[in-house]
């Protein structure tokens, strides 16, 4: 229930009649009868318990490799995967890959990446990755608030006050600084560097492991259509709603 709040808030959607009386962050608005009422979310919360559906079948894997300043990324990620998973996240899982079309060498001691659109989103990159290894299930929500912004770099702090307030910014800025962001993203190379067939721009997505032409032109276009239909067990009732999305732009690797 407190991810459903997260997802609203994410989205744009300010739960009707929470108030400036709430002092709860919003990872709690759902966590008792008393931080709902508060905040104005009860029905909110009641409703995200009776619909949660109960898995009959695996999740669709759903892996997207990208990189944080592509405009073509921002857009998949804000506009048709994050929406995609807040209807259906009960049947899909969702993994982030940021690397994109970037590279790396070794100078004997550390990882030094270069990235297609330069430093800024290097260090992008960087941050999601560090707040994917840190904040667990929240971590979408936040690279999808950074990912909306108009600054991607610049929201990241306040992207991670909001949504998960007891992990501080400093503590994300150490693992960028340090070996262990170097290593974290030296796996999304070897990762990205990996695919079968290489990618040849970004977003590129791969569907319960699988990459095809057809599978990508399908995510890009009807993306949730297409996990409805993969999905081997009993639909949520998510399903039976029209979701029309349109996509055709990427980032090429050069």
């Amino acid at each position: 229930m407190r991810t459903f709040v997260l997802l609203l808030l994410t989205v744009g959607l300010n739960p009707q009649g929470c108030s400036s009386s709430c002092s709860f962050p919003p990872s709690q608005w759902c966590s008792s009868e008393e931080s709902a009422a508060q905040c104005g979310v009860g029905k909110l919360c009641l409703d995200s318990n009776r619909t949660q559906t109960h898995l009959t079948a695996d999740p669709v894997q759903l892996v997207l490799y990208y990189e944080s300043l592509c405009p073509a990324c921002r857009w998949f990620i804000t506009q048709m995967l994050f929406p995609t998973w807040v209807m259906l996240k009960d049947i899909l899982s969702v993994t982030l890959v940021p690397f994109g079309n970037a590279f790396e060498t070794f100078d004997g001691q550390h990882y030094i990446f270069t990235c297609q659109h330069g430093t800024k989103e290097c260090l992008g990159n960087m941050i999601e990755t560090c707040m994917l290894n840190m904040t667990g299930d929240v971590a979408f929500q936040i690279i999808n608030c950074m990912e909306s912004a108009v600054d991607v770099i610049g929201a990241a702090q306040s992207c991670l006050q909001l949504i998960s307030p007891t992990v501080s910014w400093e503590s994300i800025m150490t693992c960028v600084k340090g070996p262990v962001g170097n290593q974290l993203m030296h796996q999304n190379a070897l990762k990205t560097n990996a695919l079968s067939p290489p990618h040849k721009y970004v977003p590129w997505v791969t569907i319960n492991g699988e990459h095809t032409d057809d599978l990508q032109s399908k995510a890009e276009s009807h993306l949730f259509t297409l996990i409805c239909s993969i999905y081997k067990g009993t639909l949520p009732d998510a399903c039976s709603s029209s979701q029309r999305g349109r996509y055709n732009s990427y980032c090429y690797r050069e």
